[in-house]
């Protein structure tokens, strides 16, 4: 079993997924999906997988997808894939270790008065800001009636509906009828 350090690999293996143009998301998907499994082997040097949990775990629905993405994974250098063409065993990979550094990187540039020798902390306090809804004031003057415009005579609402009788909205239903 490797040393291996999940966050370091992680954080080496996204540095070198930002640096290759060839990627494209499948590749990656399928690339943590293999890492997962690893992951689950405990980090073992090598391991079987199996074709149908590793394209389930990446969200790959095709097989020629699959063999395609992890045939260019391995041409390219993320990891060593041995097909097995037994539906029984699984297909054999090697995985390579990315978090190779044992310390953390920090910024090779020191503060002014050179007492710094770890990452600064940055909070963001500022209040979120949201821009004022400026409205059109012709629009407004238009659309504006009075509260007594729009009521009646009764201080209830006037119907705006056409031919309310259509509708039988004037008398109350009478639920001892049928329907």
């Amino acid at each position: 079993m490797e040393d291996i350090n999940y966050i370091k690999h992680l954080n080496g293996v996204f540095g070198q997924f930002a640096r290759d143009s060839r990627l494209n998301p499948t590749h990656i998907s399928l690339y943590m999906a293999l890492f997962q499994l690893w992951n689950y082997k405990l980090f073992r040097e090598s391991f079987h997988i199996d074709r149908e949990e590793a394209m389930d775990l990446a969200k790959i629905g095709s097989k020629s997808t699959y063999h395609r993405c992890i045939k260019e994974l391995e041409h390219w250098g993320y990891i060593l894939y041995f097909p097995s063409h037994n539906p029984f065993k699984g297909s054999k990979i090697k995985m390579f270790n990315f978090g190779t550094s044992d310390v953390q990187a920090l910024d090779p540039s020191p503060t002014d008065n050179g007492t710094s020798s770890g990452q600064e902390v940055v909070r963001n306090n500022k209040p979120i800001q949201t821009p004022k809804n400026y409205s059109n004031p012709i629009k407004q003057k238009k659309d504006k009636k009075s509260r007594s415009e729009k009521m009646g005579d009764n201080g209830k609402r006037s119907c705006t509906v056409p031919n309310t009788d259509n509708l039988q909205t004037t008398h109350d239903k009478n639920y001892s009828e049928p329907l």
